[in-house]
Parts: structure tokens; C-alpha cells; sequence
């Protein structure tokens, strides 16, 4: 929750600063484009706004997980490290005694040993022991007392806090509670960042993404594993546009086609390709053909109604105005229904490769030997979260990287879309 806050007074405040430093700088007032609401085309947009998000993550990122890449001074609270002490109150044989408990807390991954105490001179013995950062664990505070738990030993108070089963106390380094059989388990203090297991700081990421490029992973390279999937999504979007947009300018043109296969089309458009995995699996196996007939069917739905919304968007008098020059029905097709129909294509077409980019990452999770998904799979069973991150970040990369390409296709194929 504390991230999200954080987040949002980045957001709002980055918002008024550039608005204020932007209404500073600009002195022609009369070359601002006046936007009317509503007009989605009149809003790009705003590049600091775009650097600014990327770099607000980055630093929620960096500064959560104690990154070296972020400056000190914008790290979260970390866990405590370090040697934590408190004083517990033992009841044995109808005598109390105080004794003081060292709990080194060291890094998860390092080796420690106890720190040396003296005893003392009570019954209640001084103790030490170690626990890891993030990590909690039981101390037998009596198994060194004179006065043991045949004598009725009972830890009655900690810090001068009085305790009991379910009960807990918290300290200066952590929180101190008692299990239902009477034994002390201490918690040191987390902090705000995350455990590396759950979130590791973007340098390790990097890091194992330069490891898996040159090494491998699964005997195969990273390059590999990418390459893989993006073939997947490239051949499976082939096919389905193949199929998917004759089939919409068949549905667009024609009330029979339109009668016959829009039953179908809109009974398989909102389930979703993850649902027909275990079909295509049974129909197709496990191997590559399965994979592909499982993106064809996510994109050939995506393209067919976008061709057909595009033929059916055609403005009627156009087609008339081409008959009243006397075209005839396959010039209208190719100097009308065609042109006209393309901006809706292709607005398909990017959405049929998003919908297959996300559909062959959790295909690959099923059964595959190379992919993207499958190094996700794979290393999450292992818990190597930072190859997780590594694998979700490039998938996104990849799909932004395919986005971008999508639209330079439509700039340079379709440079009329939004001006007839």
C-alpha cells in the first residue's frame, strides 16, 4: 500500500511541475492546438510524462529493494542487522530471575556464529543464537537455566511486558511472541524493503540476463528461448490474418456469410485462447503444431471482426459516388472497401498480436522445451524470481518493440487513415 502512495504523490506532483514549468516557458499562447473534448485524436502522448513513469518505477523499484543504483538516502527502511537484544522474566520453582537474550541477524545467504555472552550470575542463564534478516526462529531460553522446565520454568514477562501463549511484545529490533508450548519466537524488525526471494533489485536482474545470454539456460541460449516464441507468434498470426480477414470481408459483404459464420465468430470471441490449451493438447499434442493451431484461433477471431467492422464502416456514399462513375463491383472492392477498411485491420491486427504474444508465453507453460514461458516456468518452481522479472520484462519489451513496428506499418501502408 505504502508503494502506491508513494506512486501516487509522484504522479500528482510531477504533474503540476511540468504543467507550471511548461505554462512558464511558453509565450505563444496563440500556437497552442486548442483540443476539443472528446477528440481523441488531438491528445499525443506527453514524452516527460512517459520518462517521468518509467523512471518513478525504476526508483519504487531500486529504492524497495536497497538497489546500489539508487542513492542511499532514497532507500525504504531495511531490515534490521545486526545484534538485537531483550531481557526476559523467568518463573521457575516459585522464584523469578531476569536473563538478556543476543540474537545476531545476519544477511539470508551468509554463515554467523552466536555472539559470545557472559552467563551471569541467576539461574536464568544470558543466551544467544542467530536468525536471518526476514526470517524468524524459536529460542529455548531455558535449555541453559539451572532451573529447567521440570522445575515449572515459565518465560512470564519480556522487556518487563508481561507474555503468554498467542501473545506477543514488540521491541526496539522485533517483535518477541510465544508459541502454545511456551517458547520464545523472535521476528526481527523487516523494514519497508522486500526479501530478494520476492523482489530482487534491478542490478541482479541485469545481471542474470548478461548470465543466461552468454550461458544458457535449459541448454539453450537466451536469444534461443525468445526466438522460439516470437516464431510461434509470428506463424500463428500469419495464418489466423490469412484466414480471419477473407472472412470478415466475406461476413462485411455478403448477408449469407454474415448469417452463417457470425453465430460462430461471436460464440468464440470471448473465450478466452487459455481456455482451448487443454483441447488443442488433446487434438494436437504437445508440440509445435499444437502451439500454432492455438495462436491461429487467438488472432482468427481478432481478425475477422476487425475486417468486417472495417468493411461495414465504409462510408455508403462513397460507394456510390464509384458507381456513379461507373466502376465496377471489383474496383469498388480495390479503390474503396479495401482502402477504407484497412485502418480497422490493422488496429486488429494489433491486437491480435498483443492477444498472441500474451497466449504463447502461458502456452509455453504447458509443455514446452524452449520459450519464453518456459524459462518462466521453469525458474519459478525454483523460486529464481529475478529470472522471472528478467523473462516478464523482455516479454513486455518484445510486445511493445512489436506494437511500435505494428504502427509504422500502418504509417507507411495506410497514410490516409483519419483523412477520408
Amino acid at each position: 500500500m505504502i508503494v502506491f502512495v508513494i506512486y501516487a504523490i509522484i504522479f500528482v506532483a510531477s504533474f503540476f511541475i511540468v504543467k507550471f514549468a511548461v505554462q512558464s516557458a511558453t509565450t505563444d499562447y496563440t500556437s497552442l492546438k486548442t483540443v476539443t473534448f472528446g477528440d481523441e485524436s488531438a491528445v499525443t502522448p506527453n514524452r516527460i510524462a512517459s520518462v517521468i513513469s518509467v523512471l518513478t518505477i525504476f526508483l519504487l523499484w531500486g529504492a524497495f529493494t536497497g538497489s546500489k543504483l539508487v542513492p542511499g538516502f532514497l532507500h525504504a527502511p531495511g531490515p534490521f542487522i545486526g545484534d538485537a537484544t531483550f531481557t526476559y522474566t523467568a518463573e521457575a520453582g516459585g522464584q523469578q530471575d531476569d536473563a538478556t537474550v543476543t540474537v545476531r541477524v545476519f544477511p539470508v545467504g551468509e554463515e554467523v556464529a552466536a555472539p559470545e555472552v557472559d552467563p551471569g550470575d541467576g539461574w536464568a542463564k544470558n543466551d544467544a543464537d542467530t536468525i536471518g534478516a526476514w526470517r524468524s526462529g524459536l529460542i529455548r531460553v531455558d535449555r541453559n537455566d539451572e532451573l529447567g522446565r521440570d522445575e515449572g520454568h515459565t518465560v512470564v514477562a519480556v522487556n518487563g511486558t508481561p507474555i503468554s501463549p498467542g501473545v506477543s511484545v514488540e521491541t526496539d529490533f522485533g517483535r518477541v511472541g510465544m508459541s502454545p508450548k511456551g517458547t520464545l519466537n523472535f521476528t526481527p524488525a523487516k523494514g519497508w524493503q522486500m526479501e530478494p526471494i520476492w523482489l530482487p533489485p534491478p542490478e541482479s536482474v541485469v545481471a542474470r540476463m548478461g548470465e543466461i545470454a552468454n550461458e544458457g539456460y535449459r541448454d539453450s541460449t537466451l536469444w534461443e528461448h525468445l526466438g522460439y516464441s516470437l516464431f510461434r507468434v509470428i506463424v500463428g498470426f500469419f495464418f489466423g490474418a490469412l484466414v480471419g480477414i477473407p472472412l470478415g470481408y466475406a461476413m462485411g459483404l455478403s448477408n449469407w456469410f454474415r448469417g452463417w459464420f457470425d453465430p460462430i465468430v461471436e460464440f468464440m470471441r470471448p473465450v478466452p485462447p487459455l481456455a482451448l490449451i487443454p483441447l488443442v493438447i488433446i487434438w494436437a499434442g504437445i508440440g509445435e503444431v499444437g502451439k500454432i493451431i492455438l495462436l491461429f484461433l487467438a488472432a482468427l477471431w481478432i481478425m475477422a471482426i476487425a475486417a468486417r467492422a472495417g468493411v461495414s464502416g465504409v462510408a455508403i456514399s462513397k460507394v456510390h459516388a464509384a458507381y456513379s462513375l461507373g466502376a465496377s463491383k471489383f474496383q469498388i472492392m480495390r479503390h474503396v472497401i479495401v482502402p477504407n477498411s484497412l485502418p480497422e485491420i490493422f488496429t486488429g491486427a494489433r491486437v491480435a498480436m498483443g492477444v498472441c504474444w500474451g497466449t504463447v508465453v502461458a502456452a509455453e507453460l504447458v509443455a514446452a522445451e524452449k520459450g519464453a514461458g518456459m524459462m518462466i516456468m521453469v525458474a519459478s518452481k525454483f523460486q529464481l524470481t529475478d529470472i522471472v522479472i528478467m523473462g516478464i520484462i523482455l516479454i513486455g519489451i518484445i510486445g511493445f518493440g512489436i506494437d511500435i513496428l505494428m504502427r509504422m506499418a500502418e504509417k507507411a501502408l495506410v497514410p490516409w487513415k483519419g483523412k477520408i
